[in-house]
């Protein structure tokens, strides 16, 4: 429960803070028509919108088994996820055109030192937030986290070229801000595909990795009454799989034997961190 409970504070803290940043980042984005300046504070609009789904693909990922959904509701965190990858790419499109067009158009913006501020209380705000965010993501492995976790950080990225194109505006060279807001813009875009990706792998079954299935094989070779194994089946449920395998026993062990050896490595393999639930059939050799 310790994780479900941190996301939602991570998702409400993000939602906060994102709001307070693109609030600021507008008025005076608006205000001096800065085009990177107005595509970080789109960026921030998405960035709401990622801490809110966060939120609500916790809540719904937290709920525990029932009758309609055996293996709980763990891969609400992918399809969320996904989500927040979809606003991302959208968000990115739009503004690619935007600063594309800005660029050609040879727009200009009024210098001021209100944005310069802007963009350090965004860099300030947002490393506090990819500090806490990556904190929690390394204790729990959770893709909305990452999510976030990444959003924060690409933030204080883009956000850092911001002020440089803000400061070149300082110098007369205003062609810069337009080349940010695109880079900005694909940035956002090749993020929020990463996030798809891994989703989309999540939610179309993919197999345990490599690691944990060796993990899990080593587990079971450690028996020396398993004479023979086949290979394993695994399911996502969420962050953590159902793992399915044959063990192959002496023909002469009794039932009662071959099936306690089993529940016994059933046992030892859930006890794995990304581990939901082992099922494992007894064949005689």
């Amino acid at each position: 429960m310790d994780r479900y409970n941190s996301t939602k504070k991570a998702g409400i803290l993000g939602i906060l803070g994102n709001i307070f940043l693109l609030i600021i980042k507008a008025i005076v984005g608006f205000a001096s028509n800065s085009q990177a300046m107005i595509a970080d504070a789109a960026n921030s609009a998405s960035d709401i919108f990622a801490s809110l789904m966060t939120f609500i693909g916790n809540h719904i990922a937290s709920e525990p088994g029932d009758k309609t959904h055996n293996f709980g509701h763990g891969k609400a965190e992918y399809i969320f996820s996904m989500f927040i990858s979809i606003s991302m790419i959208f968000v990115a499109s739009k503004l690619l055109y935007d600063s594309t067009i800005s660029l050609f158009l040879q727009d200009t913006f009024t210098f001021s030192w209100f944005l310069v501020a802007v963009c350090i209380i965004t860099i300030l705000v947002k490393l506090s937030l990819y500090l806490y965010t990556h904190s929690l993501f390394k204790k729990y492995d959770n893709i909305l986290l990452e999510a976030n976790m990444k959003d924060h950080r690409n933030d204080c990225i883009v956000t850092t070229f911001t002020l440089v194109s803000i400061l070149a505006g300082l110098l007369g060279i205003y062609w810069f801000d337009g080349v940010v807001g695109i880079g900005i813009s694909i940035w956002i875009c090749y993020t929020g595909v990463k996030i798809f990706v891994e989703s989309y792998n999540v939610l179309m079954d993919i197999s345990i990795d490599s690691n944990t299935e060796k993990m899990i094989l080593d587990l079971a070779h450690s028996y020396k009454k398993i004479k023979k194994l086949d290979d394993i089946s695994s399911s996502p449920v969420g962050y953590q799989y159902i793992i399915v395998l044959t063990i192959y026993v002496d023909g002469n062990m009794s039932t009662f034997d071959s099936h306690s050896l089993a529940d016994a490595l059933e046992k030892d393999i859930t006890k794995l961190d990304k581990i939901y639930k082992t099922i494992i059939h007894v064949n005689p050799i």
